[in-house]
């Protein structure tokens, strides 16, 4: 199989910490998404959604969507489990990434495509162009600074996410907040104490930290 990626982007920085931490090593191309690489002809002749990561497997077929990439990957390589080991934490992982995906990375690209000029025309990915609609941009901020107040009451109940163990619920948030910072001016305020207690444990648990 062959990962098709580009590290720096929000959705491709969630697979390659997921990658990294369990230990996994892949065929990888990087495709220089600042360059619109991705739109190239011979990437779209492999991946007509023209959109990163792709991961194209032994068959032929290609899954597109992190999430299911991530379970694909957990299946061949269970260690260091990401994704719970119950059928109860499988489904609060789960649960918590499209919670996470949809209150938080929606709500930043909202923000950041609909209201950065180099995306004027193009605010939507993919082969289409969409034009920006710069409401959505003032909404996907407002929205983000509203989920991170109910995150940071999530999390002063627990050590991680989904509760003590540390999941790929805590690195879709980490990598959202990292999103989040420099495509929407937006990140936890000094008053969003648990967010960053948390962010400093969950840094600790993705490096290895003791």
């Amino acid at each position: 199989m062959k990962l098709y990626t580009f590290d720096p982007a929000p959705n491709p920085a969630r697979l390659k910490m997921f990658i990294d931490y369990k230990g996994l090593t892949l065929e990888t191309q990087q495709l220089d998404m600042a360059k619109a690489e991705q739109l190239d002809p011979w990437y779209t002749a492999i991946v007509p959604e023209a959109t990163l990561p792709a991961l194209v497997l032994d068959d032929g077929s290609r899954l597109t969507e992190v999430i299911a990439i991530v379970h694909y990957l957990e299946s061949l390589y269970p260690e260091r489990p990401l994704l719970g080991t119950t059928p109860q934490e499988r489904a609060q992982v789960l649960n918590w990434n499209h919670r996470i995906f949809n209150s938080l990375f929606m709500a930043c690209a909202e923000a950041f495509r609909n209201g950065h000029p180099a995306y004027s025309g193009r605010a939507l990915p993919g082969p289409i162009n969409y034009e920006q609609i710069p409401a959505l941009a003032e909404r996907g901020r407002a929205r983000l600074v509203d989920s991170m107040q109910s995150l940071n009451e999530t999390l002063a109940q627990r050590a991680f996410v989904t509760g003590d163990t540390f999941t790929f619920a805590d690195i879709d948030l980490l990598a959202v907040l990292t999103f989040a910072k420099w495509a929407a001016k937006t990140e936890p305020s000094a008053d969003h104490t648990h967010i960053l207690a948390w962010q400093q444990r969950a840094s600790d648990a993705l490096h290895g930290a003791s």
